[in-house]
């Protein structure tokens, strides 16, 4: 899916090549979700800029490694996970799940009125005490 700017609206074209990184136009929507950045010059540890970071959060949910394994070319793997966290506390993902769907939901269309729902209900193996008859046994 990628993301593409039309007289001040966004259109998405669906393709079948997965993102590694955010692409421009898509980017252009997140920016306005996040959180204001720090000024590059600010004191202290060196900044990295949300967009990369971004793409090293994407990189660990697609490629499932751990966060210490994510390549140096998307900033510490710390770093991604320490942002990763403090935004899903603020529901940063939560707000571009549903900006994307909004504008999916205008280009191609969701039919909002049929749902589905997949669950598996199982035996919990450690699930509260187990109740058992127990017969009395008399003398012998």
């Amino acid at each position: 899916m990628s993301c593409i700017q039309k007289e001040g609206e966004t259109r998405i074209i669906i393709d079948h090549h997965p993102i590694i990184r955010i692409p421009d136009r898509l980017w252009d929507e997140f920016k306005k979700i996040l959180p204001k950045e720090k000024p590059l010059k600010t004191v202290g540890r060196p900044i990295v800029r949300y967009r990369k970071v971004l793409d090293g959060i994407l990189y660990v949910l697609r490629t499932g490694c751990q966060w210490k394994m994510l390549p140096s070319e998307y900033g510490s793997g710390s770093t991604c996970h320490r942002r990763f966290q403090e935004w899903n506390n603020i529901d940063v993902f939560k707000k571009i799940w549903t900006k994307l769907l909004k504008i999916y939901d205008k280009e191609i269309g969701i039919n909002w009125t049929w749902q589905s729902l997949d669950s598996i209900s199982i035996k919990s193996p450690l699930g509260g005490q187990k109740l058992e008859i127990i017969l009395p046994i008399g003398a012998n």
